[in-house]
């Protein structure tokens, strides 16, 4: 069985003192990293940017199905104008001028239905500009949100790291202090069940916060002051003291 003095055991409850603060620490920070708001607001925005893709697809389709009806209605439009041009010189032989009096006709209303189609892109894309703009300014207010929630988080995370780095000097400063082989069955219990040492407060174990049974009682109570004892239910060290008998 282990030993140590009393007045050495007893510190071992300062030691787990700050391993407690440690674990809450870390827990804290746990629950930081997993805040909600992080996974709702990514959820939403990969939406977002999802919707804003398809509409400035659309818009970029849109736009180039307008570029061809503009560069289509120029070229009616020059070969119009190239046929006015024949036809008022007044040259050639008739038939031709006939004919190209007839082009001339079928060109314009190639250009009109052409044009109709022309506005009618126009107002399409339009639309969707529009469409995309509110869905580009609800992206980037979804964005904002994130932001805002990750500095907030950050800045409480920096806190509790700095918090945590002054606990692991304090543990380091603490520990140093202990015999070496009381602080590695402190270690030891530590690393196995999450507590390394616990009171014993009028026959209850505060590591297991139950009462031990009258047999373990009587069998701690018979170890002589220097065993180091351990707590039958949870397994962490006792530290016994007359006050808490």
């Amino acid at each position: 069985m282990a030993k140590a003095a009393p007045a050495e055991q007893l510190r071992l409850l300062d030691l787990q003192a700050v391993d407690g603060r440690l674990k809450a620490l870390d827990g804290q920070a746990k629950v930081l990293r997993e805040d909600p708001r992080l996974a709702d607001l990514a959820t939403g925005l990969a939406v977002a940017e999802s919707d804003l893709a398809v509409l400035t697809s659309e818009v970029a389709d849109i736009r180039r199905e307008l570029t061809r009806f503009e560069d289509e209605v120029a070229q009616v439009t020059q070969r119009i104008i190239r046929d006015e041009t024949k036809l008022n010189s007044g040259t050639g032989l008739s038939k031709d001028l006939v004919a190209l009096q007839q082009d001339i006709e079928s060109l314009t209303r190639r250009r009109s239905t052409l044009e109709d189609g022309e506005l009618e892109a126009m107002e399409k894309a339009d639309d969707a500009a529009g469409r995309r703009a509110a869905q580009q300014e609800l992206v980037d207010d979804m964005r904002g949100v994130l932001a805002g929630v990750q500095a907030e988080l950050g800045e409480k995370l920096a806190a509790l790291s700095a918090e945590r780095d002054a606990a692991v000097a304090e543990r380091a400063a603490l520990a140093a202090t202990f015999e070496p082989g009381l602080l590695a069955v402190y270690e030891r219990t530590l690393g196995r069940y999450g507590v390394g040492a616990a009171r014993l407060f009028h026959g209850t174990s505060e590591g297991s916060g139950m009462q031990l049974s009258p047999g373990d009682l009587a069998d701690i109570r018979g170890a002589a002051a220097d065993d180091v004892v351990f707590c039958p239910d949870s397994g962490v060290i006792l530290v016994r003291s007359p006050e808490w008998s």
